[in-house]
């Protein structure tokens, strides 16, 4: 009979680690919450990651145009659609006939 007790009394004690698992578990501030945090700080250190090397590409941009003549007149052109007198300008594109 103290066989049959003392096993009750084990199992009994699993039963209670085992809810007491599930509750940590399925607390909002228990692992869940956790879970969704370390998702959150992966996906923010891709962004600064990604930020990180738009910076960079921006202020050798940056650098590029304070220096280099030839970065500055591409800049004008592209960005700004500046032409020099007496080009010529053809709109390949859209085909509404509307120069953006």
């Amino acid at each position: 009979m103290s066989g049959t007790r003392g096993r009750r009394a084990g199992w009994w004690w699993v039963g209670a680690i085992a809810a007491a698992a599930v509750a940590a578990a399925l607390e909002p501030s228990g692992l869940r919450r956790y879970v969704e945090l370390s998702a959150d700080v992966r996906r923010m250190e891709a962004e600064n990651a990604r930020l990180a090397a738009e910076n960079g590409a921006l202020s050798r941009e940056a650098r590029a145009l304070r220096s280099d003549p030839t970065a500055l007149e591409r800049a004008a052109r592209e960005e700004l659609r500046f032409v020099r007198p007496g080009e010529r300008v053809y709109w390949l594109g859209a085909g509404d006939g509307a120069a953006p």
